[in-house]
Protein backbone atom coordinates (compact mmCIF):
# COMPACT_ATOMS: atom_id res chain seq x y z
CA UNK A 1 0.00 0.00 0.00
CA UNK A 2 1.25 3.48 -0.86
CA UNK A 3 2.19 5.69 2.09
CA UNK A 4 -0.56 8.02 3.19
CA UNK A 5 0.29 11.72 3.07
CA UNK A 6 -0.14 14.30 5.82
CA UNK A 7 -0.71 17.79 4.40
CA UNK A 8 -1.06 20.85 6.63
CA UNK A 9 -3.25 23.52 5.04
CA UNK A 10 -2.53 27.20 5.45
CA UNK A 11 -5.39 29.55 4.58
CA UNK A 12 -3.89 32.95 3.82
CA UNK A 13 -5.59 36.34 3.96
CA UNK A 14 -3.74 39.67 3.74
CA UNK A 15 -0.42 37.83 4.00
CA UNK A 16 -1.28 36.03 7.25
CA UNK A 17 -2.37 32.48 8.04
CA UNK A 18 -5.95 32.40 9.33
CA UNK A 19 -8.37 29.72 10.54
CA UNK A 20 -12.11 29.70 11.04
CA UNK A 21 -15.07 27.37 11.46
CA UNK A 22 -17.29 26.53 8.47
CA UNK A 23 -15.31 29.11 6.47
CA UNK A 24 -16.17 32.05 8.78
CA UNK A 25 -14.95 33.60 12.05
CA UNK A 26 -11.32 33.85 10.93
CA UNK A 27 -8.52 34.34 13.44
CA UNK A 28 -4.82 35.02 12.83
CA UNK A 29 -2.59 32.02 13.57
CA UNK A 30 0.78 33.13 12.21
CA UNK A 31 3.12 33.89 9.35
CA UNK A 32 2.58 31.47 6.42
CA UNK A 33 6.25 31.27 5.44
CA UNK A 34 7.43 30.51 8.98
CA UNK A 35 4.57 28.09 9.65
CA UNK A 36 5.23 26.28 6.39
CA UNK A 37 8.92 25.94 7.16
CA UNK A 38 8.11 24.57 10.62
CA UNK A 39 5.71 21.99 9.26
CA UNK A 40 8.30 20.89 6.70
CA UNK A 41 10.83 20.36 9.51
CA UNK A 42 8.25 18.37 11.49
CA UNK A 43 7.77 15.90 8.64
CA UNK A 44 4.87 17.16 6.53
CA UNK A 45 4.72 15.35 3.19
CA UNK A 46 3.33 18.37 1.36
CA UNK A 47 1.75 21.73 2.12
CA UNK A 48 -1.23 23.59 0.70
CA UNK A 49 -1.44 27.40 0.72
CA UNK A 50 -4.82 28.88 -0.17
CA UNK A 51 -5.39 32.58 -0.81
CA UNK A 52 -8.92 32.37 0.54
CA UNK A 53 -10.15 35.83 -0.44
CA UNK A 54 -8.61 36.08 -3.92
CA UNK A 55 -11.73 35.06 -5.84
CA UNK A 56 -14.07 37.21 -3.75
CA UNK A 57 -11.77 40.19 -4.20
CA UNK A 58 -11.31 39.41 -7.91
CA UNK A 59 -7.53 39.52 -7.82
CA UNK A 60 -4.72 37.17 -8.68
CA UNK A 61 -3.06 34.90 -6.16
CA UNK A 62 -0.02 35.96 -4.19
CA UNK A 63 2.97 35.31 -6.46
CA UNK A 64 5.45 37.21 -4.29
CA UNK A 65 4.54 35.18 -1.23
CA UNK A 66 4.84 31.98 -3.27
CA UNK A 67 8.42 32.90 -4.13
CA UNK A 68 9.24 33.40 -0.45
CA UNK A 69 7.66 30.06 0.40
CA UNK A 70 9.58 28.28 -2.37
CA UNK A 71 12.86 29.69 -1.02
CA UNK A 72 12.20 28.16 2.41
CA UNK A 73 10.66 24.78 1.63
CA UNK A 74 12.21 21.46 0.62
CA UNK A 75 8.90 19.63 0.19
CA UNK A 76 6.21 19.97 -2.49
CA UNK A 77 3.55 22.60 -2.03
CA UNK A 78 0.29 23.45 -3.75
CA UNK A 79 -1.12 26.94 -4.20
CA UNK A 80 -4.71 27.98 -4.84
CA UNK A 81 -7.10 30.90 -4.77
CA UNK A 82 -8.08 33.20 -7.59
CA UNK A 83 -6.62 31.05 -10.38
CA UNK A 84 -8.86 31.81 -13.32
CA UNK A 85 -6.64 31.35 -16.39
CA UNK A 86 -3.68 29.48 -17.81
CA UNK A 87 -1.60 32.62 -17.27
CA UNK A 88 -2.49 32.63 -13.55
CA UNK A 89 -1.37 29.02 -13.24
CA UNK A 90 1.81 29.67 -15.19
CA UNK A 91 2.75 32.60 -12.98
CA UNK A 92 2.42 30.54 -9.80
CA UNK A 93 4.29 27.53 -11.17
CA UNK A 94 7.04 29.86 -12.37
CA UNK A 95 7.16 31.38 -8.87
CA UNK A 96 7.99 27.96 -7.43
CA UNK A 97 4.70 26.19 -6.68
CA UNK A 98 4.77 22.45 -7.38
CA UNK A 99 1.04 22.20 -8.04
CA UNK A 100 -1.90 24.54 -8.37
CA UNK A 101 -5.47 24.01 -7.28
CA UNK A 102 -8.47 25.38 -9.14
CA UNK A 103 -11.96 25.74 -7.76
CA UNK A 104 -14.40 28.56 -8.57
CA UNK A 105 -13.05 29.30 -12.05
CA UNK A 106 -13.18 25.62 -13.00
CA UNK A 107 -16.82 25.38 -11.86
CA UNK A 108 -17.59 28.32 -14.11
CA UNK A 109 -15.44 27.09 -17.02
CA UNK A 110 -14.34 23.44 -16.80
CA UNK A 111 -12.11 23.83 -19.86
CA UNK A 112 -9.61 25.60 -17.59
CA UNK A 113 -8.67 22.20 -16.14
CA UNK A 114 -7.86 20.82 -19.58
CA UNK A 115 -5.90 23.91 -20.57
CA UNK A 116 -3.60 23.68 -17.57
CA UNK A 117 -3.27 19.89 -17.78
CA UNK A 118 -2.44 20.05 -21.48
CA UNK A 119 0.30 22.63 -20.89
CA UNK A 120 1.85 21.24 -17.71
CA UNK A 121 0.46 17.74 -17.18
CA UNK A 122 -2.33 16.42 -14.98
CA UNK A 123 0.06 15.95 -12.06
CA UNK A 124 0.20 19.75 -11.67
CA UNK A 125 -3.57 20.21 -11.46
CA UNK A 126 -5.55 19.64 -8.26
CA UNK A 127 -9.30 20.16 -8.48
CA UNK A 128 -10.53 21.64 -5.20
CA UNK A 129 -14.18 21.12 -4.36
CA UNK A 130 -15.84 22.88 -1.42
CA UNK A 131 -19.27 21.34 -0.96
CA UNK A 132 -22.09 21.63 1.53
CA UNK A 133 -24.48 18.82 2.43
CA UNK A 134 -27.94 20.38 2.51
CA UNK A 135 -31.31 19.21 3.80
CA UNK A 136 -32.14 17.62 0.46
CA UNK A 137 -29.32 15.12 1.05
CA UNK A 138 -27.23 16.45 -1.84
CA UNK A 139 -23.64 17.68 -1.63
CA UNK A 140 -23.89 21.05 -3.40
CA UNK A 141 -20.65 22.45 -4.81
CA UNK A 142 -19.91 26.02 -3.71
CA UNK A 143 -17.69 28.76 -5.10
CA UNK A 144 -16.11 32.02 -3.95
CA UNK A 145 -14.72 30.70 -0.68
CA UNK A 146 -17.86 28.74 0.09
CA UNK A 147 -20.12 31.78 -0.11
CA UNK A 148 -22.12 30.82 -3.21
CA UNK A 149 -23.99 27.62 -4.04
CA UNK A 150 -23.53 26.42 -7.60
CA UNK A 151 -25.76 24.12 -9.64
CA UNK A 152 -23.15 21.37 -9.55
CA UNK A 153 -23.28 18.25 -7.40
CA UNK A 154 -20.16 16.79 -5.76
CA UNK A 155 -19.87 13.35 -7.34
CA UNK A 156 -20.77 14.24 -10.91
CA UNK A 157 -18.53 17.32 -10.83
CA UNK A 158 -15.62 15.31 -9.39
CA UNK A 159 -15.94 12.77 -12.21
CA UNK A 160 -16.14 15.51 -14.84
CA UNK A 161 -13.06 17.27 -13.40
CA UNK A 162 -11.14 13.99 -13.52
CA UNK A 163 -12.18 13.47 -17.13
CA UNK A 164 -11.07 17.02 -17.98
CA UNK A 165 -7.55 16.25 -16.75
CA UNK A 166 -7.35 16.92 -13.01
CA UNK A 167 -4.65 14.75 -11.47
CA UNK A 168 -5.87 14.93 -7.89
CA UNK A 169 -9.02 15.85 -5.95
CA UNK A 170 -9.10 17.92 -2.76
CA UNK A 171 -12.59 17.78 -1.28
CA UNK A 172 -13.53 19.97 1.68
CA UNK A 173 -16.75 19.37 3.56
CA UNK A 174 -18.03 22.79 4.53
CA UNK A 175 -20.24 21.15 7.14
CA UNK A 176 -17.17 19.79 8.92
CA UNK A 177 -14.55 22.46 8.24
CA UNK A 178 -12.90 23.67 11.46
CA UNK A 179 -15.33 21.74 13.67
CA UNK A 180 -12.81 19.01 14.60
CA UNK A 181 -15.72 16.56 14.54
CA UNK A 182 -14.20 14.13 12.04
CA UNK A 183 -14.38 13.74 8.29
CA UNK A 184 -17.48 12.47 6.43
CA UNK A 185 -15.82 9.11 5.73
CA UNK A 186 -18.74 7.60 3.81
CA UNK A 187 -18.55 10.45 1.30
CA UNK A 188 -14.81 10.04 0.84
CA UNK A 189 -15.18 6.29 0.42
CA UNK A 190 -17.72 6.83 -2.35
CA UNK A 191 -15.41 9.30 -4.08
CA UNK A 192 -12.56 6.79 -3.85
CA UNK A 193 -14.75 4.09 -5.37
CA UNK A 194 -15.92 6.30 -8.24
CA UNK A 195 -12.63 8.00 -9.15
CA UNK A 196 -9.19 6.79 -10.17
CA UNK A 197 -7.20 9.88 -9.11
CA UNK A 198 -5.80 10.39 -5.58
CA UNK A 199 -8.14 11.98 -3.06
CA UNK A 200 -7.13 14.52 -0.42
CA UNK A 201 -9.55 14.67 2.51
CA UNK A 202 -10.20 18.10 4.00
CA UNK A 203 -12.51 19.44 6.67
CA UNK A 204 -13.01 18.06 10.17
CA UNK A 205 -9.73 16.70 11.54
CA UNK A 206 -9.74 16.92 15.32
CA UNK A 207 -7.75 13.89 16.45
CA UNK A 208 -5.48 11.08 15.37
CA UNK A 209 -8.55 8.86 15.26
CA UNK A 210 -10.27 11.17 12.77
CA UNK A 211 -7.28 11.02 10.42
CA UNK A 212 -6.93 7.26 10.85
CA UNK A 213 -10.62 6.85 10.02
CA UNK A 214 -10.45 8.87 6.81
CA UNK A 215 -7.51 6.75 5.66
CA UNK A 216 -9.15 3.42 6.48
CA UNK A 217 -12.92 3.93 6.33
CA UNK A 218 -12.74 6.86 3.90
CA UNK A 219 -10.06 5.35 1.63
CA UNK A 220 -8.39 8.77 1.25
CA UNK A 221 -4.84 9.01 -0.08
CA UNK A 222 -3.96 12.11 1.93
CA UNK A 223 -5.34 14.03 4.89
CA UNK A 224 -5.42 17.79 4.96
CA UNK A 225 -5.58 19.39 8.39
CA UNK A 226 -5.12 22.83 9.88
CA UNK A 227 -6.46 23.51 13.37
CA UNK A 228 -4.77 20.60 15.14
CA UNK A 229 -1.40 21.74 13.80
CA UNK A 230 -1.88 25.50 14.03
CA UNK A 231 -2.91 25.32 17.68
CA UNK A 232 -0.14 22.90 18.65
CA UNK A 233 -2.41 20.03 19.67
CA UNK A 234 -0.13 17.49 18.02
CA UNK A 235 3.01 17.65 15.91
CA UNK A 236 3.20 16.00 12.52
CA UNK A 237 5.90 13.61 13.68
CA UNK A 238 3.78 12.56 16.67
CA UNK A 239 0.78 12.08 14.42
CA UNK A 240 2.73 9.89 12.01
CA UNK A 241 4.09 7.70 14.79
CA UNK A 242 0.59 7.12 16.13
CA UNK A 243 -0.74 6.33 12.65
CA UNK A 244 2.10 3.86 12.14
CA UNK A 245 1.14 2.15 15.39
CA UNK A 246 -2.33 1.68 13.87
CA UNK A 247 -0.71 -0.05 10.85
CA UNK A 248 -1.35 2.89 8.55
CA UNK A 249 1.62 3.36 6.19
CA UNK A 250 3.21 6.82 6.46
CA UNK A 251 6.65 8.26 5.73
CA UNK A 252 8.47 8.93 8.99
Amino acid sequence: MLAKRIIPCLDVKNGRTVKGINFVGLTDVGDPVELGARYAREGADELVFLDISATLEERNTFSQLVRKIADRLNIPFTVGGGIASLDDASRLLDAGADKITVNSAAVRRPELISEIATRYGSQFVVIAIDARLTEDGIWHVTTHGGSRLSERELFSWAKQAQDMGAGELMFTSMNHDGTRSGYPCDTFARLADELSIPIIASGGAGSVGDIADVFTLGKADAALAASIFHYGEITISELKKELQQRNIPVRL
